[in-house]
């Protein structure tokens, strides 16, 4: 990735930091990293360190087999199964309840997303989405390039650079913006008179920016104040 395109992607962990939510959080399959750490080793055997890998590989095998071996005949004598059929169950059984485990942290982490879910932080969340594809497509752009193929050049390159922060600033106030009013809410419930000059001070901000691109996502700050008080009178009315 070009230096112009480094920071500009609103990162995962970045994401959750500013929603103060596990959003977008996928489950984790312990299968995946082994996966890749096979993957990893079977590419190191292919180049010139093939040799050391095989034998670092067999060494740290026999130690956890002995290790395995010794521990069952002097702490569990009265096992009679094979030691490496018991290893291999073990290897399942751990396998299987750690998967467990993290199904239900996942399972635990989305509920806790869906509940705080706001149409406003969905709509956000969208076009974060939208945001990060842009930055694929550049990069990916750049690549093509550089592979020689200069008819992909991208045009006045700085001013998209430029537009794509203001983007990624506007989000990202769009973003605490709507943290602080859903963590607020309970508040601004009992106080909706002291939130009246706020909402006209965005609405002012609208109508002086909203010929601008990155007065775009201002608005969408603005969306999410209104929507928040559009909750509000549906919730005093259901009193």
């Amino acid at each position: 990735m070009r230096n112009d395109l480094q920071g500009l992607e609103i990162s995962h962990d970045e994401l959750q930091k500013l929603t103060n939510l596990p959003v977008n959080e996928e489950l984790l399959i312990i299968t995946n990293p082994l996966n890749r750490l096979a993957k990893t080793y079977i590419q190191k055997l292919k180049s010139s360190e093939g040799a050391t890998v095989v034998f670092m590989g067999l060494s740290t095998f026999v130690f956890v087999y002995i290790f395995f071996e010794i521990t069952i005949k002097f702490f569990m004598t009265w096992i009679t199964i094979p030691s490496w059929i018991l290893l291999i169950l073990l290897s399942l059984w751990v396998g299987g309840l750690t998967q467990t485990i993290l199904y239900f942290i996942w399972k635990s982490r989305s509920k806790l997303v869906k509940k705080n879910m706001t149409k406003s932080l969905q709509i956000l969340l969208n076009e974060v989405n939208r945001y990060n594809t842009v930055i694929k497509v550049i990069n990916i752009n750049d690549q093509i390039e550089e592979a020689g193929n200069p008819e992909v050049v991208i045009k006045k390159r700085e001013g998209v650079i430029k537009a794509l922060k203001l983007t990624k600033s506007d989000l990202v106030r769009a973003l605490k913006t709507e943290r602080i009013l859903r963590e607020n809410k309970n508040f601004i419930l009992s106080n909706t008179e002291l939130f009246v000059n706020n909402l006209a001070t965005l609405t002012a901000m609208q109508v002086n920016e909203q010929a601008t691109e990155h007065g775009r996502l201002l608005n969408e700050a603005l969306q999410i104040a209104l929507d928040v008080q559009h909750e509000m009178k549906k919730l005093q009315t259901q009193r």
